[in-house]
């Protein structure tokens, strides 16, 4: 069994995917970091980054004591490895997977999110980092629609790379972009949306939360920690 701390986020969205995808059993632990749960000493103990998601691996692969493990990237990988499911045993085709996994983890995550920060939620409304996020935001779409124009999935076959990019595209209308502008990109998006393991991944975050996770209480708990506040 493994246990998956989580909230209804894309880094959330990522590990319902793979769990469902691989058939693994296991149990959702709400992490609700909009009331601050990320800050609380038991999950603080598995993911020291106070960010979701964490899991816990009550039967790792050679048995022994559970294996925690934080990062959804790190995650993935952890899962893939576990299972020999969706990261291939060629290096060629694993270089290709582990390398647009990263290009997600180090690019279109962080820069999609500081879009929908500046869009959506920052309290001054300010154009450069505005226009500075939405426009890497669309490069980065370029970027996989033109990888996607030959081929069906990021890394050839479905793999562990398409079940993180794909929650970050998901907000797409956010993030003030038209996937009718990358029609690649638009179909790839369709067919990930349309198995039915990702609908079932969707619909426990809807079992979770069907609120919005930023709110005017929320923002105070989720931007502008520093040290200081976290050591009090």
């Amino acid at each position: 069994m493994i246990d998956l701390h989580y909230w209804t986020t894309p880094n959330g969205h990522k590990i319902t995917i793979f769990l469902e995808e691989a058939g693994l059993p296991y149990k959702i632990v709400p992490v609700d970091i909009r009331a601050g749960d990320q800050f609380l000493p038991a999950f603080l103990k598995i993911s020291p980054n106070n960010r979701i998601p964490a899991i816990v691996d009550h039967q790792p692969a050679g048995g022994g004591a559970p294996v925690s493990v934080f990062e959804s990237g790190a995650i993935l990988s952890y899962l893939a490895e576990k299972t020999g499911k969706f990261l291939p045993l060629d290096l060629r085709k694993r270089v290709e997977v582990t390398q647009w996994l990263f290009w997600q983890m180090g690019g279109l995550g962080p820069m999609a999110g500081q879009n929908h920060h500046f869009v959506q939620y920052a309290p001054e409304k300010i154009p450069y980092a505005i226009d500075r996020y939405v426009n890497e935001t669309n490069r980065l779409y370029g970027v996989l629609n033109r990888r996607l124009a030959d081929r069906a999935f990021i890394g050839g076959e479905y793999s562990i790379a398409d079940m993180a990019v794909y929650p970050w595209v998901v907000p797409h209308e956010r993030q003030r972009q038209k996937l009718e502008d990358f029609p690649h990109l638009k179909r790839w998006f369709e067919s990930i949306r349309d198995r039915a393991t990702v609908k079932r991944a969707y619909a426990k975050a809807d079992e979770i939360n069907i609120k919005p996770t930023v709110d005017n209480q929320s923002s105070k708990v989720l931007f502008g920690q520093t040290n200081a506040s976290l050591s009090r």
